[in-house]
């Protein structure tokens, strides 16, 4: 929400005080179709060039994120430290029953109880890795610690693919915008025999690209990357908090240490509470 009305704000203000300024909007609008076309397929032909489709495809869901916001939502992670809970539990007390939860997650009854964490294939892949690395016995915790560690590092990295793409885009749209703008001055200058009138209308058009080119780039495309950016920033600490519930798991803290220690670890706006955890943990043993 925030992000659309962002941009009917920075519209509304461009283009109303250009109005408001004696400006006259039927010169952009008369030459807009035409250097749309040429800056906005100049910067989307170079953003297929230069990426390949599983960041193309990425850059579209972060476009849907933006508008969405972040995927997981304070009630995930309350449901996240809940099985996290669970797991470091029965690694506990009966790792033989743990293997067939790690072995299975889309047929176990823990897993099954957080159908939003059970829909995030990646992330449920790397908890079972994980905790199968914890089982193997590694030589000692570092050595998982650094696994977990390097997994994480890789996955942020490649979430962020679409916001440095964006990024690319913002920074080449205002020379894009030039490149329009000067096929513009070139076909006035094959009009020089008009009147004064007709030229000035011409120039303004092409100046049209230099203004969309920068308009674009700042007041559209670099938010864009930006919010992207921060997104996959906050749902990083989501990847985070479970990372923190198993290092503490292998230093031989308890169960209940581990949670809290990752309960504080979790952005202010989505921690849940202390009595929150508590509450859901011990409904959880009811059940």
């Amino acid at each position: 929400m925030n992000s659309i009305i962002g941009i009917v704000v920075t519209c509304i203000c461009v283009f109303g005080g250009y109005i408001l300024a004696g400006g006259k909007m039927s010169i952009i609008l008369h030459s807009l179709p035409f250097e749309l076309m040429m800056i906005g397929g100049a910067a989307i032909g170079a953003f297929v060039c230069g990426n390949d489709m599983h960041t193309i495809k990425g850059t579209l869901g972060d476009l849907v994120a933006v508008f969405k916001g972040p995927k997981w939502k304070r009630q995930d992670y309350s449901d996240l430290l809940c099985l996290m809970h669970e797991l470091v539990r029965l690694s506990e007390d009966s790792p033989v029953d743990l293997e067939a939860h790690i072995e299975d997650p889309e047929n176990s009854a823990v897993f099954q109880k957080y159908p939003r964490i059970l829909g995030s294939k990646d992330f449920v892949e790397l908890i079972c890795d994980t905790m199968r690395s914890m089982l193997m016995n590694f030589d000692n915790v570092y050595q998982v610690e650094e696994l977990l560690d390097k997994q994480l590092e890789t996955m942020t990295e490649e979430r962020l693919h679409g916001s440095h793409a964006l990024q690319n885009m913002a920074d080449a749209l205002p020379a894009l915008g030039i490149v329009a703008a000067v096929l513009g001055v070139i076909k006035t200058m094959a009009s020089i025999d008009k009147p004064p009138e007709v030229l000035g209308e011409m120039i303004g058009g092409a100046l049209v690209g230099t203004f969309l080119g920068v308009f674009l780039a700042y007041s559209l495309v670099g938010p864009l990357a930006n919010r992207v950016k921060q997104i996959r920033d906050q749902e990083a600490y989501f990847y985070a908090l479970m990372r923190e519930v198993l290092v503490s798991s292998l230093h031989k803290n308890e169960t209940t240490l581990c949670i809290e220690v990752a309960r504080r670890s979790a952005p202010h706006g989505c921690r849940p509470s202390f009595s929150e955890v508590e509450d859901a943990i011990k409904a959880l043993k009811a059940a």
